[in-house]
């Protein structure tokens, strides 16, 4: 099932990928509850509640065209977002066990489709660049979760962009990728059990129309088994946190003020998002790992 909110704060399912059934009234006092704890809900009694509940108004079929709503983004504000450092085999010589598994955070103000990704001006950034990225939800909370019990805890899978300020030489990622509008979530999510394996899927991204990323997940070096086994570790998964896996590096380029960036996985969606920046374009060609950022200021870059 893929589940989307939409409008002013409805829940909603995609039907037949062209049409919205509203399933809203399943859930109760959504007001008071507000829009982040009611998809927390949602997920965390997917089984014992709202699978069924949804189900049954799906097969009224009822619903209006996908192209007559707003699209929000299916996590409002997740309590998580957690991303995971340069996690694919996107160099000839490179293997899985070369790739030390490492997690940043995100900040959790996430924009939804059609929804804009603000890009301050910052002097000492080199270039903005989007990467696309497949994430997955967390639907049931744990901690030191097994490999072999990873996908237990998984609810479902989402296309996530991942904006990256690059040249800065920070202790942190805050700046270079943990600001407001710097994740990029949605459509809807697609539930476990349509996807299967997420680890045979294709990942495309464009700017302006022009093709920019086409990779596989199964380029992915630490699989997902193995993120959630190792984030559950040191942290503990609540339904509705938010995992992007990395993405293959090939194929990035900048994005500036008035671009538009689109992000297609296979089976979950394909969505798109507006560009605002506030400083002058910055189109340099960028490597992560390879590229020398000329003039660069040595030490930690300061940033008033």
């Amino acid at each position: 099932m893929k589940i989307l909110r939409f409008n002013d704060d409805r829940i909603g399912v995609l039907i037949d990928g062209d049409r919205v059934a509203d399933v809203s009234e399943a859930i109760t006092l959504r007001g008071e509850k507000g829009p982040q704890r009611v998809m927390e809900q949602v997920i965390g009694e997917w089984d014992a509640t709202y699978r069924s509940a949804f189900e049954t108004i799906v097969a009224r079929g009822e619903g209006v065209p996908l192209d007559s709503v707003t699209l929000l983004t299916p996590v409002p504000r997740p309590s998580k977002v957690l991303a995971a450092f340069s996690n694919y085999l996107d160099e000839p010589d490179r293997k899985p066990e070369d790739v030390v598994i490492e997690f940043f955070y995100k900040a959790p103000e996430v924009v939804g489709p059609e929804g804009t990704s603000h890009l301050l001006d910052i002097g000492p950034v080199y270039v903005w660049q989007p990467e696309a990225e497949i994430a997955f939800v967390i639907g049931n909370a744990g901690r030191n979760v097994s490999e072999a019990n990873a996908y237990s805890a998984i609810f479902g899978y989402v296309p996530f962009v991942d904006i990256s300020a690059r040249g800065m030489n920070r202790r942190t990622q805050f700046l270079p990728k943990g600001q407001d509008s710097y994740g990029l979530v949605g459509p809807w999510i697609t539930t476990a059990d349509e996807v299967g394996d997420p680890h045979t899927l294709n990942v495309k991204s464009w700017v302006n129309g022009g093709a920019r990323q086409d990779y596989s997940t199964s380029m992915m070096a630490r699989k997902i088994p193995t993120q959630v086994s190792w984030l559950s570790r040191f942290t503990q998964l609540n339904p509705g946190d938010v995992i992007t896996t990395g993405t293959f590096h090939v194929g990035l380029g900048p994005i500036n003020d008035g671009d538009v960036f689109e992000i297609e996985i296979e089976k979950l969606g394909k969505a798109r998002y507006n560009i605002k920046a506030d400083g002058p374009r910055k189109e340099p060609e960028f490597r992560p790992g390879h590229t020398q950022i000329p003039n660069a200021t040595p030490g930690f870059t300061r940033v008033e």
